[in-house]
């Protein structure tokens, strides 16, 4: 009897420890983030065009939760997972390190010309602006990193560490920034637990095109970015529908007549 025993003790210690996993966050929990005082008013503007609370809901974000968001920019995502994930959980939030080869625009001779509006100050760099939105104590948990595209995912965390990755409207820029983007996936895939999500959302290009005019129309096709990220091990899980525009001729970085860009937004997990 004592070999029936033990598989009925495995299933109960697993059962038990589904138990204690935080449930995905509610639309009610959503709205009051999104709807948070100390929110951004940039932030709350590029709402309307990033629809955060689908979002949110299509990831499946959970208190607690692990997660890398990479190419963060100025961190409008990173801090909407810091803010889900909650105090218990923690954000990472990507850059790749500056090229020291990059060129530094030149001041005008003379200075500013008379009459002349100044120009406006240059946007911080990612790790600045997420150091900055970390000082919100609603963002505490967002760490900034800087690491190459091809191993993004920090030591502490690179072995099964991470339970989210985001990739939002940048894996095009992949290509002209000539990244490893196997590399890439597959460090991801090597820092997701089993069971861990990875999102990706870009702008849709048409069908056959692949990456092909990612540094022309900023667009890439949603068949190729899935082919890409399952070869790395992954399994495609489901696709949100919430940024579709099925109006938009996907023949232009900005679609004629003016309206939405027609976006993908993609979910796979580590089995």
């Amino acid at each position: 009897m004592t070999h029936l025993l033990v598989p009925l003790l495995v299933a109960a210690l697993f059962l038990g420890g589904c138990a204690h996993t935080p449930a995905p966050l509610s639309n009610e929990r959503i709205a009051e983030i999104l709807a948070s005082p100390d929110r951004r008013p940039a932030d709350r503007t590029n709402d309307v065009r990033r629809k955060p609370a689908e979002m949110l809901a299509f990831i499946g974000v959970r208190p607690g939760m692990v997660a890398l968001d990479l190419s963060a920019g100025g961190g409008y995502t990173t801090e909407l997972l810091a803010r889900a994930v909650g105090p218990e959980g923690r954000v990472y939030g990507q850059s790749r390190p500056r090229d020291p080869n990059a060129p530094t625009p030149a001041a005008p001779e003379g200075g500013t010309a008379a009459g002349a509006a100044p120009k406006p100050p240059a946007p911080p760099n990612s790790p600045a602006a997420l150091a900055e939105r970390a000082k919100n104590p609603n963002a505490s948990n967002i760490i900034a990193v800087v690491r190459r595209f091809e191993d993004p995912v920090p030591e502490e965390v690179a072995k099964g560490g991470l339970d989210l990755v985001t990739l939002m409207f940048n894996y095009h820029d992949l290509a002209w920034l000539k990244i490893d983007r196997d590399q890439m996936n597959r460090a991801v895939f090597a820092g997701l637990r089993s069971g861990g999500i990875y999102v990706i959302a870009d702008h849709s290009g048409r069908p056959g095109t692949g990456i092909s005019e990612a540094g022309t129309l900023h667009r890439i096709e949603e068949a190729f970015v899935r082919k890409e990220v399952e070869s790395a091990g992954f399994r495609f899980v489901a696709s949100g529908d919430f940024l579709r525009n099925p109006d938009d001729p996907r023949d232009k970085n900005t679609p004629v007549p003016a309206q939405p860009k027609d976006e993908f937004v993609l979910k796979f997990v580590k089995p």
